[in-house]
């Protein structure tokens, strides 16, 4: 396949909900398996499974940004400052609404928030996989985002189901050639999380590649031929031209809208810290966190080498970073759409290149979905028993990692 190939799109709603079914079916099946699991092991340990979900991390600091505003920080022993700035709007926003129209908490609303968004994701994988390598590949691509070690925290009051449902959707609605939708979602992830840049950067990329596609298809005198349709058959200036000006402003629309929610944020943050338009960076110095190419992850690595059982955790971790490079040079050999390559490629980067918090590494690149598309295609390939064989296995592995993670030392 090629970013030039597509399948015929469901007539309605309803339509692609029912070929979505099955996919969001399984998926709920796998959540609530991981939902149980947690509940066992967290009432054999006296904790509770909810407040886990809710109330711990950054959970904790989206329900404040939605109680208080931002403003609010921790000045830690050794001098860093923890400031709620570093934590993107739309979630608390979103939380806020839901205390508003409802008896429920902030805490509340943010499981509720993520509940919806984690299946709304979900759908967004399925339309994106369906769209490019069929419904069955669709299907295993969801449940292989079910199934991920880390896939707890798709139920959590965190951030990253509703990123990766407004990434997915955005991503399908540049294939389909839905530039103002791909715009407004890429608005709305960059107003989520920093990584919203690489929906943002997919939306460029596939719009200009559109642009320079049609110039090429375009006659020296600017008239474009059909397609399908010889050149002699090309249609009038008449006709043409204004299809194609409807078809350059919409797209220059969706280009427009998609940088504003990441830039508008950004540039609010150092307004109000008063440090200029680079003040956000200075807010996620406060964190230790930056972007360094990977040098300090390669030294956190290179440390789990100096005794023998922190080796073995340094071998998993170079062998997940392998994986992880490896699914994705597959993917640019099986030519995903381009879309999906940017978009892979800056999550990507951006959770191994990070200067600080390794034990996140795993959730940020949750929503890197396109990375398990060829895993879905080997799996679609299978007879159907045997890859629900395989699916059911991780999944009771996934859910029993999930409570012991979530318990334990997961995730900051």
């Amino acid at each position: 396949m090629t970013d030039l190939e597509t399948r015929a799109a469901p007539s309605s709603r309803a339509g692609a909900l029912r070929r979505a079914a099955p996919a969001l079916l399984g998926y709920a099946a796998v959540r609530a398996l991981g939902l149980v699991a947690l509940a066992v092991w967290s009432a054999a340990r006296d904790k509770s499974a909810y407040t886990l979900l809710t109330a711990r991390w950054d959970a904790l600091w989206y329900t404040r940004v939605a109680e208080l505003g931002y403003g609010y920080e921790v000045r830690l022993a050794n001098g860093d400052v923890h400031s709620n700035l570093a934590f993107f709007p739309l979630l608390p926003w979103l939380e806020r609404l839901v205390t508003a129209v409802s008896p429920l908490s902030y805490a509340d609303g943010g499981f509720l928030v993520g509940l919806f968004a984690s299946l709304a994701a979900a759908w967004g994988i399925f339309a994106v996989a369906d769209h490019v390598y069929g419904r069955r590949a669709g299907v295993c691509a969801v449940l292989l985002w079910a199934v991920l070690p880390v896939g707890i925290v798709q139920s959590m009051a965190y951030s990253e189901s509703l990123f990766t449902a407004l990434a997915a959707w955005a991503l399908y609605a540049v294939l389909t050639g839905r530039w103002p939708a791909a715009g407004t979602l890429a608005l709305l992830a960059g107003l989520t999380r920093p990584v919203g840049m690489a929906v943002v950067a997919a939306v460029w990329v596939a719009a200009l590649a559109s642009f320079v596609r049609d110039r090429r298809a375009r006659e020296p005198d600017g008239a474009r031929i059909a397609p399908s349709a010889p050149a002699s058959a090309s249609a009038p200036d008449s006709i043409s031209a204004p299809a194609s000006a409807s078809a350059d402003a919409s797209r220059v629309l969706g280009m427009l809208l998609a940088p504003l929610g990441t830039a508008g944020y950004v540039l609010w943050v150092g307004h109000h810290t008063g440090k200029g338009p680079l003040g956000y960076l200075d807010v996620q110095a406060g964190w230790r966190n930056g972007f360094d190419g990977g040098y300090a992850f390669a030294r956190f690595v290179a440390e789990k080498f100096t005794s023998f059982p922190s080796a073995l955790a340094g071998v998993g971790l170079i062998v997940g970073v392998a994986s992880v490079i490896w699914l994705y040079a597959v993917g640019v050999r099986q030519r995903q759409p381009l879309p999906l390559l940017v978009y892979t490629g800056v999550v990507t980067a951006l959770a191994l290149c990070a200067s600080s918090y390794f034990g996140s590494k795993p959730r940020l690149l949750v929503p890197a979905f396109p990375l398990l598309l060829p895993l879905a295609l080997a799996l679609a390939r299978l007879r159907t028993r045997r890859s629900a064989l395989v699916l059911g296995s991780v999944a009771v592995a996934s859910a029993v990692y999930g409570a012991f993670w979530l318990n334990g030392p997961g995730p900051p």
